[in-house]
């Protein structure tokens, strides 16, 4: 599969903008890969939680009763 670019143009206000450049700076990165990152991180927290719940439609929920079972969805927001 051959992937290309596009140009995406957005209008922020200057607090935000001096937030994503303190955030980026921090990480040492521009303040564009920092914003595409963290696009792609919450994509993919978005694509794993539907997976999860499939998943869980699919076996059925874990039982409230066993505590010492770990959820698939532990940790995701």
């Amino acid at each position: 599969m051959v992937m290309g670019t596009s140009v995406l143009s957005l209008r922020i206000d200057h607090e935000l903008l001096e937030r994503l450049r303190h955030h980026a700076a921090k990480r040492g990165m521009s303040v564009q890969d920092y914003v595409v990152r963290t696009l792609v991180r919450d994509d993919f927290d978005e694509r794993f939680q539907s997976a999860v719940e499939e998943t869980e439609r699919f076996y059925g929920a874990p039982d409230s009763g066993e505590g010492d079972q770990v959820r698939p969805s532990a940790g995701i927001r």
